[in-house]
């Protein structure tokens, strides 16, 4: 007897679908086929097991499973859910017509108990698409499956109760999630705030400029200025994610099986700060099996990359395209993935070896030409893509010791959306343009028009600073955000003036 069990099968970060075929025959043998990887080939002690401790009978014959379409890789324990189905169906142990409104995904465990899968939420997302009515997932990723609307998801505890639920004897209760009130409820909670960062006022002034603009930020500075703390509440002056921006996360991190079970949505902009050590793959992402890397779960968030200079040259190279483009793509001789990674860069590192170059009292050990030899571990490509460079000092005493509250993050953040919303005006028609970081050459110079004044200020300060060619419509970009916060139309000296500050490192006399 022949039985087809709809299922799904994961590539990058959308789901496609399966056809797990089961048919049951006289003779003997146990066979997958249809490019299964090791671990959908381990699936027969699971299943087989399973299905004992579970009550039911596994049946004698010659048992062919086909998994189609048979040229698309599968790979993991997700189909152990609906080869178990379809053999019991075949063997006649499942009173049910037919499948075909259904889809079904889980791992069993040897008790029958369904584990938990990765790629619940585009699994659910290519369920409606199909118009698929009733929707098996195990119960951990019932959350986020019950976020997509209009499909039924149910979560069955155990391979037993599956059964008796697809051959009507027993109801099951269907999981709905109101996205909406989830994602209102928790989207502008956050566990710290800027208001316990002491002093800085120019590096939080940094922060918020670069928020405002999108604009990617180098910090350089001795060890305990603070750089990495204020780089952790960076997202809690960022406009909050949209419902839509939260789903296209939340995809991401569900291929990656990073969602949290209790709530099945992102709701607040990811924050990734990956160790130095970590490999080109695991940055943007692939392997074997493809799964998304660090600058795709930064995705409309915020990637921290601290002591930048100790990243190996290769891993910090593979930005350049994501930076650009706001997506990578990872080919391979089989497969072509694309993985979305539109994020703020943000890093920071010591501006020598000792760590105390720039330091206000501390003396600086290191040999001479070891500052230059130090920031040359970054590319100039890379550093041409970094908007803000600012240097960072070490907090005084007295400052650490005031009582006084600074400025909280929903303030801050209240003066970043409104010049967001000064772009989205202004880019509404531009396509793949969001932000004055965005602006490509020939936009810059139509949008940032400078007056008379303002034009000699830039001159003087690129010859007396001796500015590269390249800082040229960087600053010109951080200017026009720095407008915008100040809700003025036409850029001014002062914004200049303030941009011009925040190219530390295009000075020649840097290092020397």
């Amino acid at each position: 007897m022949l039985v087809k069990i709809p299922a799904a099968a994961l590539y990058g970060i959308y789901a496609y679908p399966v056809t797990v075929e089961v048919n049951l025959s006289p003779g003997l043998g146990y066979a997958i086929v249809g490019l299964p990887d090791s671990a959908v080939k381990e699936s027969r002690e699971r299943v087989e097991t399973a299905i004992r401790n579970s009550g039911f009978a596994f049946p004698r014959g010659k048992i062919i499973i086909n998994l189609s379409p048979a040229d698309l890789r599968k790979e993991g324990t997700a189909y152990d859910l609906p080869i178990a189905v379809g053999i019991l169906a075949a063997s006649g142990q499942i009173e049910r017509d037919s499948f075909d409104d259904c889809l079904l995904m889980a791992e069993l465990s040897l008790d029958g108990t369904l584990m938990p899968i990765r790629g619940a939420l585009p699994i659910a997302i290519l369920a409606r698409k199909n118009h698929t009515r009733i929707l098996l997932l195990p119960p951990a990723n019932a959350q986020e499956a019950g976020i997509v609307k209009d499909i039924s998801v149910y979560a069955p505890q155990n391979l037993k109760e599956a059964v008796e639920f697809l051959s009507g004897r027993k109801s099951l209760q269907p999981i709905y999630v109101d996205a909406r009130a989830l994602f209102q409820e928790a989207s502008n909670t956050y566990p710290v705030d800027m208001r316990e960062v002491k002093g800085q006022l120019h590096l939080k002034r940094a922060m918020e400029v670069a928020a405002a603009g999108g604009h990617n930020l180098l910090m350089i500075g001795p060890p305990g200025a603070g750089k990495t703390m204020i780089a952790q509440r960076l997202p809690t002056i960022l406009p909050p994610l949209t419902l839509e921006e939260a789903l296209e996360t939340s995809r991401i991190y569900s291929v990656a099986g990073l969602l949290k079970e209790e709530t099945g949505l992102l709701t607040r902009r990811p924050f990734r700060a990956p160790h130095h050590t970590i490999s080109d793959v695991a940055l943007v992402g692939g392997g074997n099996y493809p799964m998304p890397g660090e600058i795709s779960l930064a995705h409309n968030g915020v990637l921290f990359l601290d002591e930048l200079p100790e990243f190996k040259r290769q891993v910090l190279e593979v930005l350049r395209q994501p930076l650009e483009e706001g997506k990578i793509t990872i080919a391979r001789a089989r497969f072509r993935i694309e993985y979305p990674a539109r994020f703020m860069l943000i890093a920071a590192m010591n501006p020598c070896p000792c760590g105390y170059y720039t330091h206000p009292t501390r003396p600086c050990t290191c040999a001479p030409g070891a500052v230059q030899r130090y920031t040359a571990r970054i590319s100039g490509p890379l550093l041409d893509r970094i908007d803000i460079h600012i240097s960072v000092t070490p907090v005084e005493t007295a400052a650490l010791s005031e009582t006084s509250a600074g400025e909280d993050s929903a303030t801050i953040r209240a003066r970043v959306q409104k010049a967001r919303e000064i772009q989205a005006h202004r880019f509404g028609t531009i396509p793949n343009i969001h932000t004055n970081s965005q602006m490509p050459p020939k936009l810059v110079e139509e949008i940032c028009r400078l007056d008379e004044p303002s034009r000699r200020l830039l001159e003087n300060a690129a010859n007396r600073l001796q500015l590269s060619a390249r800082a040229y419509h960087r600053i010109l970009r951080v200017a026009r955000t720095i407008a915008d916060l100040d809700g003025s139309e036409a850029i001014k000296a002062q914004h200049l003036a303030e941009a011009i500050t925040y190219r530390t490192l295009d000075r020649a006399t840097w290092g020397t």
